[in-house]
């Protein structure tokens, strides 16, 4: 196991590598000069030339890539153009809300997809099922932030049970941090839990139909024993990829949602800096989303030889 995960570890470092290189190479590319957006529309030459020069973007391509990458060994991400502050700062400040966003979101995903997939595929074929998945297909087939939208009129407009946007740290009011975060994460989970619910059905059923479930069965052994311990432990590989992809993606979703309901986390940092071209914070936001997904492969990885002890990594 060790060995293993020294190499994946070491793949890891090779793909944030080539994450950084070519985010640093699209940020050169795209159009539009970050000191003009800065400096303003209507404000003179010199001016743009000498945020261009306070920021290094006028100089080659290949010296601001070299001195970004000497930064980034150093910890260094480098100095946002628009924030006032080191990219460091700006991710750090950011990411809780983020990640805060991304865990209620998924444990709302975890407990109703999985419950959901298993009882429907308990009930397959009745109106248990049907009902089931026809949520489910609704819940993959819709937009999270039309469905973000719906929820701000339906719970904060019309009843004011909750609110329509905003964020309280959980530092301030536990409370105030939960009801703040209730409709962003149900938004955003609603389109992964449809997606986790028809995988597990699909497993559980399959399962079902195997030969060891039928001995349980014929022995005597109670409903619960034989679908708890039999059955749900030999779906749970095919589920937790899908529990790895889920993660990721509510990740990446977040940019959306955050910005749907105003929550000041590292998605709507980068939404709001690709509009104001600030490419310092959307390559380290960029490096540091990547990290984040192949560490959480890598968990996924570790969790199957938990899960199966026909897996090893030698």
């Amino acid at each position: 196991m060790g060995r293993y995960l020294a190499g994946r570890l070491l793949s890891t470092l090779i793909v944030l590598i080539i994450v950084s290189f070519i985010s640093f190479c699209i940020m050169q590319m795209v159009p539009g000069d970050p000191a003009l957006v800065m400096a303003g529309a209507a404000a003179p030459a010199d001016e743009v030339q000498r945020i261009r020069e306070q920021f290094g973007l006028d100089q080659p391509f290949h010296v601001q890539m070299l001195r970004w990458y000497a930064g980034m060994l150093q910890g260094d991400l480098g100095q946002s153009i628009t924030l006032g502050r080191s990219v460091v700062t700006a991710i750090v400040e950011r990411l809780p809300s983020t990640i805060a966003l991304a865990f209620l979101s998924f444990l709302i995903t975890l407990v109703f997809g999985i419950v959901a997939g298993v009882a429907a595929a308990l009930k397959q074929d009745s109106w248990i099922d049907h009902t089931i998945m026809t949520v489910a297909v609704i819940g993959v087939s819709v937009p999270s932030f039309w469905i973000g939208l719906i929820m701000i009129i339906g719970f904060a407009v019309m009843v004011d049970w909750l609110p329509a946007g905003g964020y309280v740290t959980i530092a301030e009011s536990p409370a105030l941090w939960f009801k703040s975060l209730v409709l962003p994460s149900i938004a955003l989970a609603l389109l992964q839990m449809g997606l986790l619910a028809r995988i597990t059905r699909a497993s559980m059923i399959e399962v079902l139909r195997q030969d060891f479930v039928r001995t349980a069965q014929a022995k005597g052994l109670p409903r619960w024993i034989v679908v708890g311990k039999h059955a749900f432990m030999n779906v749970m590989i095919p589920v937790v990829t899908v529990i790895g992809i889920v993660f990721s993606l509510l990740l990446s979703g977040s940019v959306v949602i955050e910005t749907v309901f105003s929550i000041p986390g590292l998605g709507r940092l980068m939404a709001t800096s690709i509009v104001t071209r600030d490419y310092p914070v959307i390559q380290g936001a960029l490096l540091i989303t990547a990290a984040m997904f192949v560490l959480i492969n890598l968990a996924v990885d570790v969790l199957y030889a938990y899960l199966d002890p026909r897996i090893h990594y030698d």
